[in-house]
C-alpha cells in the first residue's frame, strides 16, 4: 500500500467512491483508481466489511458479487428503506428525473457516464430512483463488461400506450439530434444542454 495512504484513509476513499458510484464497481477498477494492488484492495475490503458489521451505529455494509463490490444498507434496515421507497415512488417525477428519462428514451441504450456527459452532473441517485420505479431497465454494457447501459422499461412503454420505443414523439428526429451525436466519452467534458422532449402525457 502507498505509505501516504493509511488503512483508515483507504477505507474512507473506498467508501467515498462506492457511495458516488451508486452501483457495483469492479475490484480491478477500484484498485486502479486508488493506486493500490488488487491483493491489497481485497484485504482492505474484507477489513472494511468487518468494520461495518461490528459497528452497530452504521446502517451500511459491503456487498460482493463476482468481482464487483457495492455499498449497500444492512438487511435490518430493510423495513425503513421500504417505507422510504414507497413514499418516493408515490411522488411525482422531478424535472431532473424527466430529463434523464428523456435522454435514456432517445439516446439509449446509454451508460451512466454518457448521461452525465449530457447533463453535466452526477446522475447516480436519479437512475436509482428511476430503476426503483421500474421506469428504466439496466443491462450489461457490451462495450464495457464492467459497466451498464440503461433503456426504457417495457412497463413504462405500456403505461404510455406505446408498442415500441420508436413510437415515442419525434423519435427519429431527436435520435439524430446533433447535440446527442456530439456526446463525449467521459462526463463533464462538454457543456451540452439536455434535449427534453414532451414524451409524457
Amino acid at each position: 500500500m502507498n505509505e501516504a495512504q493509511t488503512s483508515s484513509t483507504l477505507h474512507a476513499n473506498i467508501e467515498s467512491i462506492l457511495f458516488i458510484a451508486g452501483e457495483p464497481v469492479g475490484e480491478k477498477k477500484l484498485a486502479h483508481v486508488l493506486g493500490v494492488s488488487l491483493e491489497t484492495l481485497k484485504e482492505e475490503l474484507i477489513k472494511l466489511k468487518e468494520t461495518y458489521e461490528t459497528n452497530h451505529h452504521s446502517g451500511l455494509t459491503l456487498l460482493f458479487h463476482k468481482d464487483q463490490v457495492s455499498l449497500v444498507t444492512k438487511p435490518e434496515q430493510a423495513p425503513l428503506i421500504e417505507l422510504l421507497t414507497k413514499e418516493t415512488l408515490q411522488e411525482s417525477l422531478t424535472k431532473t428525473q424527466l430529463e434523464v428519462l428523456a435522454i435514456i428514451a432517445y439516446r439509449g441504450p446509454i451508460s451512466r457516464p454518457e448521461i452525465e456527459a449530457i447533463r453535466g452532473v452526477n446522475c447516480s441517485f436519479t437512475l436509482r430512483n428511476l430503476l426503483m420505479r421500474e421506469l428504466i431497465e439496466r443491462e450489461g454494457n457490451p462495450a464495457n463488461l464492467r459497466g451498464y447501459v440503461y433503456t426504457l422499461s417495457a412497463p413504462f412503454l405500456m403505461t404510455l400506450g406505446l408498442g415500441a420505443i420508436e413510437d415515442l414523439p419525434d423519435y427519429v428526429k431527436l435520435r439524430e439530434d446533433e447535440r446527442l451525436k456530439a456526446l463525449p466519452t467521459e462526463p463533464n467534458e462538454a457543456n451540452i444542454e439536455p434535449v427534453v422532449p414532451d414524451m409524457l402525457p
